[in-house]
């Protein structure tokens, strides 16, 4: 594998938590806790997996410029901003609520997961069409 496979890579770590998120998510409304516990270990792992493999490959690659014209440029900048100051709260979000579960501080883990949710799931979802907009779609420039 290179470094310009990671893009690829990453998108589909993200698709992978988001489809393990709504999994667990669905497990914890039928009572499932045990396998709520597993999913959700497993999406913790896979943003790991992901936020390392990102920060390899823009760590080697640098900035990229979203090749887009016209109404696209601003939507995908829109798109871009919310992802990436969501995603910024997602480590931090992810690891108390992901704890106090563990913990079984449940009336804590359950009010955080409130808004851990929705969050770490427009992140993982919306880091994929930002993969498909940027390296697909509209290839970079320069």
């Amino acid at each position: 594998m290179s470094i310009s496979d990671l893009p690829a890579l990453n998108a589909t770590l993200n698709g992978t938590s988001a489809v393990l998120l709504l999994a667990a998510r669905q497990r914890i409304k039928h009572g499932a806790i045990r396998q709520h516990r597993t999913l959700m270990i497993a999406a913790f792992a896979t943003s790991i997996v992901f936020l390392i493999s990102y920060l390899v490959y823009h760590f080697n690659v640098g900035v990229l410029h979203f090749g887009g014209t016209g109404i696209i440029r601003p939507m995908y900048f829109t798109l871009l901003t919310t992802h990436t100051i969501l995603a910024a709260a997602v480590p931090v979000l992810a690891t108390i609520t992901l704890l106090r579960g563990l913990r079984g501080r449940y009336a804590l883990h359950r009010r955080i997961a409130r808004w851990t949710y929705p969050i770490w799931l427009y992140v993982s979802a919306t880091g994929v069409v930002i993969y498909f907009l940027l390296y697909q779609i509209f290839p970079t420039v320069g």
